[in-house]
Formats: C-alpha cells, structure tokens, sequence
C-alpha cells in the first residue's frame, strides 16, 4: 500500500515539473521544445522521375489500369472495347434504351436534313455534300465515340471557316469547283489527321490553350458573321460580296437595296424565320416540348417549297435549290491531294478546322458527360472523330464534329446511347436515295432563315456578362476575338482569339502574383494583409509570399518584386521610426517547382539582402523545391538552420520577443 502511495507522488510531481516546463517554454521561445524541419525527401532514380513525369503528362489517367492482371483473352476484348465502346455498352442494349435512341434519332434527323443542306451552302459547296457529311461521320461516331449525347454532323461555324479559307486558296469555288472540292477533302482528311494524332498521342491538353472567354468571343462573332452571310439568300440578292466582314457585307446589302433586293424572297424569309424563332420560344418555355423547334425547320421546308411550286415564284425571282444529287457518298479517295501545291494548302487548312471542331465537340461532350453524370475520354473522342473525318474526307464528306444544337436535342429526347446517331444517319441514308429531288424547289430563303435561328443560340451574353463580372482580362479576349470575326475575318478572330489567351498565360508565367504577409491576431497563422486588414506585420521581419513555380521566365521579376517589397518597407519604417528590417522571410508553399534560373536568382537576392546586412530566411519549399536548393548547394549557402517548416516557426526564430509577448 505505501509503495502505491510512493509511486502516486512520484508521478504527481513529475507531472508538476512537466507542466513548469511546458510553462516556461511557453514563456521563453529559445527553450521551446523541437520544431519540425522541413524534410529532404529521398533521392529518386533519374530514369524512374523521368518516366514518373511522362506518365503523369501523357497518361495522367492511366488509360491501362483495366489491363493489369488480366489474361491475353481478356486483355484483348478489353482492348476492342477501348477502341470499339459499342462492343462494352452494347452488352448491356436493351428495348427501352433503343426506343428512347429511335425517338431522339428521328428528332434530330428532322432538324439535321434542312441545316445540312443549309450548312453545305455555308461551306461553298453543293447541298447534298452537307447530306453526306450526316451519313458516313455519325455510324463511324457511333462505334467509336465514348459520349451518349453528341449528335454528330456538319456545324455553321466549321462550315463558316472552311468555306472562307477554302475560298482564299481557289478564289471561285463554282468555276473551279472541281479543284475546290478537292481542296475540301483534302483538308477534311488532314483535319481527321490531326485530331487521330492528338488523341493517340494524348495531346488533348492542346485544345485547352483556347480559353472559353476566347470561345465565346469566337461563337458569338462567328454567330453574327454567319447570320449577315445569309442576307444574300434572305433578300434575294445575287451579286454578293465574298467577303466575310460586317462592312463589306452590309456595303454589299445596301448597294443592292434599290434593284437587287426580291420582296417575295423576303416575305418567305421573314415568315418562316417568325416561325422558327416562335417554335424555339415556345421549346424554351416548356421543355416538355423540344420536339416543337426540333421539327420546326423540316416543316418550314415542306411547306416553303410547296409554296414555291404551286405558285412558280421561281419565276418571278424567288432563288430556289434547284438540283440536289440523289444517291448515297460517292468514293472521293482519288480526289484527295497527297502531292503538289494543293497538299500544304489542304494540311494547314485541315489543322485550323480540326482544331476548331474539335474544340467544339469535346465542349459539348464535356457539358452533357456532366449533366448526366458519367466521364468522357477526351483522347478517345479524338480518335473516334479524327477517323470519322478521314473517312469521311474519303466518302465525299467535309469536316463534321458535334452539333450543340443537335445535341441538346438529342439529349432533350430521351437519348440512351450513340444508336441515335445510327437511326439520324439512316433517315438521311434514306433521304439521299428517295427524297432529294422533292427538294428541288425549296427556297434558299428559307436555308436563311433556318441557319440565322440555329446560329442565335451561339451568342451567349450571359456567359459574356459573367465573364465580365469574373475577369476583365479574359474579358477582354473575348471581345477581342469577337470583334476580330466580326470586323475581319473568321481566321482574324481565331488568331486573336489565340494570340490573347497566349497572352494570357504568358502575363500569369512571366508575372506571378506576391504578397506581404501579417500575423493574424492572437494566432499563429500569417495572411496576405490586403486580404486580412486586421493582420499585423511583425517589427524588423518582411514577409513575402510568392504564388508561383519560379522558373527562367518570372525568376527576374521575382527577385526584383521582392527587393522593391523591401524598399517600400524599409521607406516606411524610416519614416515611422519602426525597428529597422533584419530579416526577409519568403514563404515558398506555393511555389510548386524551381528551376536553375531560379536556384540564381535566388542567389543574387541573397546577395542583395546581405549588403543591406538583412538575412534571409525560407518557410516551408515543396518537396521538389527543397531537393533542388539542397542540390545546387544554395540551402548550405543561407544556412540549413534558415530553413523552416511555417512562417510562425521561422518569426519564433527571428522575433522570440514578438513570440513571448503573445
């Protein structure tokens, strides 16, 4: 009993002792007990970081997860699958699923029969190569697609860009229009070349570099210089200006006002656009209804071109499709250009195009994979749209990607799967083997007023507004690319469009932001004092904060922002007659990785602070960031006991008075 009361008090004064300790710790910061350094992490094999790096580049994904472990058989099926999708949800099909893809099919075959042969007509070609581009693209699509919602086709602004850059290379594309549909296949071939490569090579990230404020700017600019382009079929004109700009386009309008302008064209045009627009008012204001302005254009056309041919107001200066070729894709593998002086023009006219549709279809894919809640592949989108193309350029089609309006159509009817593009591909296969010459008479007004209703739906001043609200710069890069459409030309915008968002990424790389940071009262946690006003700075320490890797494009700036940092505080504490600055704390957490320009100008700070009789001092480099200041020698430099884990631990070591006061 005694030997248990002896061992209480012994535990009970050490227990004493250990909360005096902990006290006077308290009190006395240099008697604090062991503060965690930053730790060097272990030294990695050259071969395994160089391999680690490409794989978390290129494979960020593991695309080959499925395959490890498995047998040769099953490795095989799983690789048909990752090619071939169909083969893995197909397993799966079933009646319900098919009668939700026959109803959404046939939707958007109504929609997509008129705007194909519209879009043809954008593109500078004969209607029925817009009916092509809906037959072959979307079956290969649909095998090899990984998206349920896309409905795959020609598009306005595709269409818009490849006829203008097509039209600078031929110059006429009717009295050269052997040579200048050549040209089309060709780029077309190249553009499926281009986005194959991109998805076998995992380039995605490419597309990316065209920011959705430039986007926007783009769509919207593209929206508006396609509607003017209609005006010549809307009001009847027949001598139209081949440029694309709102000038030239409207100089060409009014100069045609007193003798070129038809009023039977414009009452159809203004009628059936009335319509159309009435029939997408009414698909917004009850979704129940989206088959209403689905089908809103087919009936146009039936009803138009019945119009035009009881009446003959063919006659009387009404412009009418006149001849659409019937039958399905003729073979068009002979006409593609693989040598001469056509070949580069078709390459480089193939990359902008492709670029660009697939730009768009990975945007609509992405938007409604997250809608319905399941991933989309962007390298297997490439892939399957680059072979929909190559074929495509080999069966008489022109450049076809995913069609937002289709596919919000498509997703509006009850879509299951990618079969919705075999049942649309197949009312078209019957279209072009039965139904063509009824065309004959349909009005190109109406083609107008078809394609100045789809394109509406691209200029987004909602997304404009907020972009305004979010960000001025990449505000400003979407008006730049919109106006560059609209007062230049389509490939005016498009550069714009890319040389800002360049320049944007360029500002942010070669200018990376820094702040001053305080303590926050009664805390050990030090903040951005813009941010946090109530932040104090701590008496003979600046600290700065730098938000960015620091490599050879900002490691310049970095060192010069610091030391101006410190010439405003030191300007300030003269006047104030504040303790004199000692120590420069840079607190590196979000500097992610540095480089050999960095590790030197780093160096040259140190220099610099050394004159001044400042030391410096580090708070908390990344794992990267310490291993590279050990391996360039520049932690033994400024002395690895310069070095802390926080902001907090590195102030306890330079201001113990600032500590012991709190």
């Amino acid at each position: 009993m005694s030997s248990a009361v002896h061992s209480t008090k012994e535990y009970l004064e050490k227990n004493d002792m250990d909360i005096r300790s902990l006290s006077s710790s308290h009190r006395h910061p240099q008697d604090a007990p062991y503060v965690h350094k930053v730790g060097l992490p272990p030294k990695q094999n050259l071969f395994k970081e160089f391999k680690e790096t490409v794989k978390e580049t290129f494979f960020a994904d593991d695309p080959l997860r499925s395959f490890k472990d498995q047998p040769r058989s099953k490795m095989f099926v799983l690789g048909l699958q990752a090619i071939f999708p169909i083969f893995e949800w197909g397993r799966s099909y079933n009646f319900a699923k098919f009668r939700g893809d026959l109803i959404a099919g046939l939707t958007i075959a109504s929609l997509c029969i008129p705007q194909d042969i519209g879009y043809a007509k954008l593109a500078n070609l004969d209607p029925q190569y817009g009916l092509y581009s809906s037959f072959v693209p979307p079956l290969i699509y649909a095998f090899m697609g990984s998206s349920r919602d896309i409905a795959i086709g020609p598009v306005a602004v595709v269409s818009l860009l490849l006829g203008t850059l097509l039209q600078n290379e031929i110059g006429d594309p009717v009295g050269n229009a052997a040579e200048y549909r050549r040209l089309a296949f060709t780029a077309t071939f190249f553009a499926g070349i281009t986005q194959v490569t991109l998805g076998v090579f995992r380039l995605g990230f490419l597309i990316d570099f065209l920011s959705h404020a430039a986007i926007v700017g783009f769509m919207g600019g593209a929206a508006i210089t396609i509607a003017l382009q209609q005006l010549k079929g809307f009001l009847g004109i027949k001598k139209f200006t081949k440029n694309t700009d709102i000038i030239s386009v409207m100089h060409s309008v009014f100069a045609a006002a007193h003798h070129g302008w038809n009023w039977q064209t414009i009452a159809i045009g203004v009628s059936f656009l009335s319509f159309l627009l009435f029939a997408k008012y009414i698909g917004k204001k009850n979704k129940k209804l989206f088959w209403v302005p689905a089908i809103g254009p087919l009936i146009s056309v039936i009803l138009s071109t019945f119009f035009v041919y009881i009446t003959r107001a063919d006659k009387d200066g009404v412009q009418i499709v006149k001849h659409i070729d019937k039958g399905i894709n003729p073979s068009s593998v002979n006409q593609i250009y693989f040598s001469g002086d056509y070949l580069l023009k078709g390459v480089r006219i193939g990359i902008v195009a492709g670029m660009i549709a697939l730009t768009e279809a990975v945007a609509i894919g992405r938007t409604f994979a997250s809608m319905k809640d399941y991933q989309l592949d962007g390298n297997k989108e490439m892939v399957a749209l680059g072979a929909m193309n190559v074929v495509g350029s080999m069966t008489s089609c022109y450049v076809a990607t995913g069609s937002f309006s289709r596919s919000a159509v498509n997703y509006m009817a009850g879509c299951q799967t990618a079969v919705s593009n075999i049942v649309m591909s197949i009312v078209v296969f019957l279209t072009l083997q039965f139904i063509t010459p009824l065309f004959k008479y349909t009005p190109n007004a109406i083609l107008a007023a078809i394609i100045i209703s789809a394109v509406i739906g691209l200029i987004d001043f909602d997304a404009a507004y907020l972009i305004f609200k979010i960000d001025k710069f990449d505000f400003i890069a979407c008006m730049g690319a919109f106006f560059g459409v609209v007062f230049a030309s389509v490939e005016i915008g498009l550069l714009i469009a890319v040389s800002i968002s360049f320049a944007k990424i360029l500002l942010q790389v070669t200018r990376p932001r820094t702040a001053i940071l305080g303590n926050l009262p009664r805390t050990t946690v030090y903040r951005n004092i813009l941010q946090y006003p109530e932040a104090t700075k701590v008496p003979g320490v600046l600290i700065v904060r730098v938000d960015s890797a620091i490599y050879f494009s900002n490691s310049n700036y970095v060192k010069e922002r610091i030391l101006r940092w410190l010439i405003d505080e030191e300007e300030i504490v003269n006047e104030s007659g504040k303790p004199k600055i000692q120590f420069l704390i840079v607190e590196m957490s979000p500097v992610t990785d540095i480089d050999t320009s960095g590790i030197h100008a780093m160096e040259e700070l140190y220099r610099s602070l050394q004159k001044r009789e400042i030391q410096l001092i580090l708070a908390n480099p990344g794992t990267v960031v310490i291993d590279k200041l050990h391996a360039s020698d520049f932690a033994q430099l400024i002395g690895e006991d310069k070095i802390f884990l926080t902001v907090a631990n590195a102030v306890a070591a330079c201001s113990p008075k600032l500590v012991e006061e709190a």
